[in-house]
């Protein structure tokens, strides 16, 4: 037994950071102060504020470091493991009230409102073993279910849990199973699938769960593959996720050994295994229709539904596809049963959602709460507020297919049904926050870009409809927008939702919908008034040297990349706007805010 056991963040945002070279230096200086028999480490999964990475939590006493260095380790383990005496400086601060540092990871206002179900394990245990998941329930779920109840008990748990696909639709995970199950009885062949995809920008959701807790996907997965028939999974996984991937493979590999993968699991007669397949980072593989045809090793493209995957899926047999969060809720549900899962949440949507809180926002970074929850408290308890003081001005949820959110609704509460009734989406759990200088016209253009590129151009309402709906975005920023173009995009917008073959093309005009509905004074000062009200719009920009703030410095001369600035040391300043490329180096240079842009 350890006297003191150090846990240091191995996410992937930790990685980024250098937590390889601090976990190395934590051995290091260990064996050389002959600590090795007194205090254990254990490079875990993501704890969820990745800015603050890396991230080090020490007990019994709890203490939560943030961004430590290697070079701070000597002083931790001389101090803190060797002397018991904590690291004041090296505690990590709340943004809202520095003038203490946090001794402990839920006395934060970060973790306070936090309810974590799907990431339990997350930054608690070593990812790498087997024995760690086991000592946490692991695999109890499993043989409960192989050993005390019967596949259709299995999926009346689900169902009455009132549990919904995390990934994006929120259909019913229990229906969803009992229709694989019983659509086609007399099926030779059935799969489980999991959509570890996860092509929204900003989203990390599922590649944090995988990371940390690698043998759930895994329990889940044969729980499903059980209560269906199913004796084959498939995780889809994207390549970029090398960490996910390593660790997911290495619990496969564990679980093997363990007879908990392959044949007679639990002495009974279920047989299941699971491999991984690599994706590509094609957005439209999120679509499970597409997904399945790039696991069968053909071009990710979507087919018309129906048939569905429950009726006719991968490789044309039943199959059940969710994506990683879903199922990381599956063992506790049945460990604790439907009433404790169902106990959370709304009327509609039980349970906790995951969401990976960034933009303008203090505390970037994985959050899961219960839903319900509004977005004032998601935004300013849990993600700790705008930086800078500035204004909250919208939260876009569902990443780019998603809506943008503006302060009117910002209590609102963060739900399937309430999300769907704004002009939003859940999504698979990307919410990004946005303050006074961003233009909101540029946000839709920004979102809507992402998805023609990643159309996969099979039907013309995506492939065409959303190129040409960016065309139009981009003549309204540029200053050549007229009032018939603003008009013109609702009715290209309903066109594309109603016509298109998949969810991508379907949900890809909800950026634009969204800030049409809730900042059109925005759209209108483009057209009209050619200005950009959030001076973003470079194209609507004019630089401008105000004399009385003016110290002729020439600081800004300098650094013009067009020589656009005229004037000379005591002499006035003054910017040609026909050379002018409003690349902002002047700005950013004056140091007495002498130039503004309007």
């Amino acid at each position: 037994m350890f006297r003191s056991h150090v846990l240091v963040c191995g996410g992937t945002g930790c990685y980024a950071s250098g937590c390889q070279s601090v976990f190395d230096a934590l051995d290091v200086e260990i064996k050389k102060q002959g600590l090795e028999k007194e205090v254990g480490v254990v490079q875990t999964g993501c704890f969820g504020l990745c800015a603050l990475g890396p991230i080090m939590i020490i007990y019994p006493e709890g203490s939560f470091y943030s961004l430590v260095k290697d070079t701070d380790i000597p002083e931790i383990v001389s101090e803190h493991l060797l002397k018991g005496r904590i690291v004041e400086r090296l505690l990590y601060q709340e943004t809202v009230c520095e003038e203490e540092g946090i001794k402990s990871l839920n006395d934060t206002g970060f973790y306070r409102k936090q309810l974590r179900v799907a990431l339990r394990n997350c930054g608690v245990i070593d990812p790498e073993s087997i024995d760690e998941y086991i000592g946490a329930d692991g695999y109890e779920a499993l043989g409960k279910c192989l050993i005390e109840m019967t596949p259709d008990d299995v999926i009346k748990v689900i169902l009455d849990s009132g549990l919904r696909g995390r990934g994006g639709g929120g259909f019913p995970t229990g229906r969803k199973w009992q229709l694989a199950k019983n659509l086609v009885p007399d099926a030779d062949q059935k799969y489980v699938c999991c959509n570890a995809d996860e092509g929204d920008p900003g989203a990390f959701m599922d590649r944090s769960v995988l990371e940390g807790d690698p043998h759930v996907l895994i329990e889940s997965m044969a729980i499903a593959g059980y209560a269906i028939g199913a004796d084959m999974g498939y995780v889809y996984v994207r390549a970029e996720y090398p960490i996910a991937v390593k660790r997911l493979q290495i619990a496969i590999e564990q679980a093997r050994n363990y007879g908990l993968l392959g044949k007679n699991i639990f002495g009974t007669d279920f047989n299941f295994d699971m491999e991984i397949r690599l994706g590509a980072g094609a957005f439209v593989c999120g679509e499970e229709t597409a997904l399945m045809t790039s696991i069968e090793g053909n071009r990710g493209e979507p087919n018309p539904r129906p048939p569905f995957p429950a009726q006719k899926g991968l490789w044309g047999k039943p199959t059940v596809l969710n994506n990683v969060e879903t199922y990381a809720n599956i063992p506790q549900i049945i460990l604790k049963g439907a009433d404790w899962f169902a106990s959370m949440g709304t009327e509609k949507s039980k349970g906790t959602k995951v969401f990976a809180l960034g933009g303008k926002i203090n505390n970037v970074g994985l959050v899961e709460i219960p839903m319900g929850t509004s977005l004032r408290d998601v935004v300013y308890e849990i993600g700790g507020g705008i930086p800078d003081g500035k204004k909250f001005k919208a939260a876009q949820t569902g990443g780019p297919s998603g809506g943008c959110i503006p302060m009117s609704l910002i209590d609102t509460p963060i739900d399937f049904d309430n999300l769907v009734e704004i002009g939003s989406m859940m999504g698979s759990g990307g919410l990004i926050v946005m303050d006074e200088d961003n233009c909101m016209v540029d946000i839709a253009k920004f979102f809507l870009e992402f998805t023609v590129e990643e159309s996969c151009g099979k039907c013309s309402p995506c492939r065409i409809g959303t190129k040409r709906l960016y065309e139009m975005l981009e003549k309204i920023t540029s200053g050549n927008g007229t009032m018939e173009d603003v008009d013109g995009l609702q009715g290209l917008c309903d066109y594309i939702c109603d016509n298109s073959l998949c969810g991508l093309g379907q949900t890809a005009p909800n950026p634009v919908k969204s800030t049409l509905r809730y900042f059109k004074d925005e759209y209108i000062a483009h057209v009209q008034d050619k200005k950009c009200p959030a001076g973003v719009c470079t194209d609507l920009l004019t630089y401008k040297i105000v004399d009385e703030k003016c110290k002729m410095c020439t600081a800004c001369i300098k650094v013009c990349p067009t020589e656009a600035i005229t004037g000379a040391v005591k002499q006035p300043h003054f910017i040609i706007p026909e050379k002018c490329i409003k690349c902002d180096a002047c700005v950013q240079k004056c140091k007495f805010n002498a130039i503004i842009k309007s």
